[in-house]
């Protein structure tokens, strides 16, 4: 079975950065999209970023566009969310997903990791 297992979160302050990582099994993962997303509590699911099956496309939301960096290595089957100039709004769990396309929308995803705590301290 698909099994996504996120890792890579902590408590950091304002300013710092931390990289997340997404270790997919059970699937042929370089044919899939790969997306993050978070959910901060009494709040929805928000979209954080998206790339392609090959990396070459990538999707971010506002709110993280020139901070956040989504990547992936096929040969690891791992995609990678590079967080830099945290900021304590970006405090929530965050989880990884499989899509069969990119897409902004939990929807489209069918797949999902049990998520990682990131904490932003002011």
């Amino acid at each position: 079975q698909v099994q996504l297992v996120e890792s890579g979160g902590g408590l950091v302050q304002a300013g710092g950065s931390l990289r997340l990582s997404c270790a997919a099994s059970g699937l042929t993962f370089s044919s899939y999209a790969m997306g993050w997303f978070r959910q901060a509590p009494g709040k929805e699911r928000e979209f954080v970023a998206a790339i392609g099956w090959s990396g070459s496309s990538t999707y971010y939301a506002d709110s993280v566009k020139g901070r956040f960096t989504i990547s992936r290595d096929n040969a690891k089957n791992t995609v990678y969310l590079q967080m830099n100039s945290l900021k304590p709004e970006d405090t929530a769990v965050y989880l990884c997903a499989v899509a069969t396309s990119v897409s902004h929308s939990s929807n489209s995803y069918r797949y999902w990791g049990q998520g990682t705590q990131v904490t932003v301290s002011s």
